[in-house]
């Protein structure tokens, strides 16, 4: 077949880490949509097995050396990574992609991922190949939200953003989630990412169903929303219970503990035989309040609120569109973030998301 008669969302393009949690609700949807990705990942009887079901080809390799890896991706067009903890598997595959002049897009939600592809930006253009991780819940909704308030208030000097979501965890992402209680929380002032305490700083908010206490956490637009908008000082907020804020004041000072190796390999080995992921009658029943504010030197202040639909059925939709996207048009190498690859009203063109309505 000559290139004139593939159409760009028939490209070659490929999910790794299909056969998680995320990753296999990602292919389905794709395979219920016409498309036809390449399922790939370091477990052989997994992938093939979904590839199997689904009717797809597969390819098994792991990360641990790069021309192999670079070797499998072979002349994909694109790379979707869904192998999560992404801090073991965003650098190699990055590293792939470049060599094999392949785009990466992943689902991390990471802030030293993001950091990570910003720092590769000028090896993105020289490859041509775009790399635009966070392209799932993390962070296409909040990251929309700060393009939006940018554009609403272009001398802002503070912008906080934050969600309410009642979703259980899938298995990467709570294994994410203890590596962070590990490494604390973190913030963005005066253009500098600087470490602070877990719940450092306790808001009441309305995320849009009414207020609640809210706390910091080290979300990953405190990485991207700086990029898509220029803002140096950031903040993200996630509700909690008053216990809740409270164990959470309490893990700084178990920190150390959670920083042994053997520790963290302890606990995610727990969470592989314990979670499983909300099931799909869980996710619709359960959406998202996504809110934002921004403020300049002279006090002034703006908010925007978005409900949008769970955070895992986001990841689906957000992370397709952003493929098709990529596929279907060509643009400069580099990094980018979701709002400024595909624009900031992509957030309200996802299947379950309302207005985005922004007041004074």
């Amino acid at each position: 077949m000559t290139e004139s008669n593939v159409s760009p969302t028939q490209a070659p393009w490929m999910i790794y880490g299909a056969y998680g949690y995320t990753g296999a609700l990602i292919a389905r949807e794709a395979v219920r949509r016409g498309m036809r990705p390449i399922l790939a990942g370091r477990d052989r009887q997994r992938t093939e097995a979904l590839a199997q079901e689904l009717g797809l080809p597969a390819t098994v390799f792991g990360l641990d050396d790069l021309e192999t890896a670079a070797a499998n991706i072979g002349e994909t067009v694109a790379v979707l990574n869904c192998a999560g903890p992404f801090s073991a598997t965003a650098h190699s595959m990055m590293a792939a992609c470049l060599k094999a002049g392949a785009h990466y897009l992943d689902i991390t939600g990471e802030i030293a991922v993001f950091e990570l592809a910003q720092s590769l930006r000028e090896q993105a253009r020289a490859a041509n190949i775009v790399l635009c991780p966070g392209v799932g819940f993390d962070v296409i909704p909040t990251d929309c939200v700060a393009a939006a308030l940018k554009a609403a208030m272009p001398d802002a000097t503070h912008l906080a953003l934050g969600f309410n979501s009642r979703s259980g965890f899938s298995p990467g992402t709570a294994k994410t989630s203890v590596e962070g209680l590990a490494q604390g929380g973190k913030v963005r002032r005066e253009g500098q990412i600087v470490p602070v305490p877990l719940a450092y700083k306790v808001r009441r908010i309305d995320f849009g169903d009414g207020e609640k206490d809210a706390m910091t956490i080290p979300w990953g637009d405190v990485s991207t929303a700086y990029y898509t908008t220029g803002i140096p000082n950031i903040e993200v907020y996630l509700p909690g219970s008053p216990g809740m804020i409270a164990n959470a004041k309490r893990a700084n000072y178990l920190r150390p503990l959670l920083r042994l190796h053997w520790v963290q390999q302890l606990i995610k080995a727990r969470i592989s035989k314990t979670v499983t992921g909300p099931d799909e009658a869980t996710r619709a029943q359960r959406p998202t309040f996504v809110w934002g504010e921004v403020s300049n030197a002279r006090g002034e202040r703006k908010t925007a609120r978005i409900q949008t639909a769970n955070g895992y059925s986001l990841t689906v939709t957000g992370a397709l569109a952003v493929m098709a996207h990529v596929l279907e048009n060509p643009h400069a190498g580099g990094t980018y973030t979701p709002s400024q690859l595909v624009g900031a009203d992509l957030i309200t063109r996802l299947p379950g998301s309302g207005e985005l309505q922004i007041t004074s």
